[in-house]
């Protein structure tokens, strides 16, 4: 048993699902046992993202391996112990082929390796070769933020980076982005610099309301608005929406005495969503659980509820893309894995 006892992923009350037989992609999730991670949050093995998927009564037909820095290589060139993560997902893949768990997966990569990046990559490509579909190497940075990385808020604009960047053209990967909003407008420059890379931005743009920017809603909200209306711009890039969980966002879900329900979840939603598809139009919009992470702040089957609700305001066609589709199309999920069923 996990020992994220306190969150709502194991403690909310289940709601019954809206529209059980509607499939479903769940384009974001991790793992991850005995790690940082595991300390602040619990261990969350693919046993449980099984047990939540049972739970929940909704169907989902398949799920994305998003990377978080578990099941690394313990020895060998530091660059490619990432590849550990990848193997260990492809086995979970494999043995839960029939289930959709991590049918596909997104890896990690140092791009500030540059053109060194490549052998990285290959190592990835070789360890799933059905599976593997590109990387994350998190972009995410802010004085404000509770964590420091190396490189800083403007790494998207380093000259190694891009040239690691490149790597994922020439291999024909994707990328998956993950920023706050400050640094929207960066991301864009980034995709128009490489047209020919899919990219997912994740968390609906991560709308930051800590340090200074806490207690400036309406402000944020406008600053995220014009950073996603930028974004969408690129034709290469996609939207998950989702994420809005965690407590960086300020908006009140995360870490409450009792789980919301999915009324509530859609509501705090609705203005974000509303938006970004109007700017990405579903057919470049997904609906994404962030499990366990945004287990702080709603029960698994309840949040997509709130995605359903939510994607009641969309015709038939919008529905069935933001709810497995554009995911689907994006990953490359075949139909036994998620598209079309």
């Amino acid at each position: 048993m996990s020992k994220m006892t306190d969150f709502f992923w194991q403690t909310a009350a289940l709601e019954v699902p809206i529209a059980p037989d509607v499939p479903i992609v769940d384009p974001h999730q991790h793992f991850w046992k005995g790690t940082e991670a595991a300390d602040m949050f619990g261990n969350f093995e693919p046993s449980d993202m099984l047990e939540q998927i049972n739970q929940s009564g909704h169907n989902i037909v398949a799920t994305v391996y998003i990377e978080c820095g578990q099941h690394y290589l313990p020895g060998g060139l530091e660059a490619l112990r990432c590849v550990g993560e990848t193997a260990f997902v492809e086995t979970v893949g494999a043995t839960h082929a029939a289930k959709g768990l991590s049918a596909a997966i997104m890896g990690h990569a140092d791009l500030m390796l540059g053109n060194g990046a490549e052998a990285v990559l290959r190592a990835h490509m070789a360890a799933s070769p059905t599976r593997f579909r590109g990387i994350r190497d998190i972009l995410t940075a802010d004085p404000d933020l509770p964590w420091d990385l190396p490189y800083g808020e403007h790494k998207a604009q380093d000259a190694n980076f891009r040239a690691g960047f490149a790597v994922l053209a020439r291999l024909g990967l994707s990328y998956e982005a993950w920023c706050v909003h400050p640094q929207l407008f960066e991301l864009a420059e980034l995709a128009d610099a490489f047209p020919e890379v899919p990219i997912v931005l994740n968390h609906l743009g991560t709308p930051i309301c800590v340090g200074r920017y806490a207690g400036r809603q309406a402000d944020v909200f406008k600053e995220w608005q014009d950073g996603i209306d930028r974004l969408a711009q690129c034709a290469n890039v996609w939207i998950k929406l989702g994420g809005l969980g965690m407590a960086l966002t300020g908006l009140g879900l995360h870490g409450r005495l009792a789980a919301p329900g999915s009324i509530e979840i859609a509501e705090t939603y609705h203005p974000f969503v509303d938006h970004a598809v109007a700017a990405f139009g579903a057919s470049r919009s997904m609906f994404e659980s962030n499990f366990p992470v945004d287990g702080g702040a709603s029960g698994y089957g309840a949040l997509w509820n709130a995605f359903k609700l939510l994607a009641a305001d969309y015709g038939a066609a919008e529905q069935a893309d933001l709810l497995c589709g554009t995911a689907s199309r994006f990953y490359g999920l075949t139909a036994g894995e998620g598209a079309g069923q």
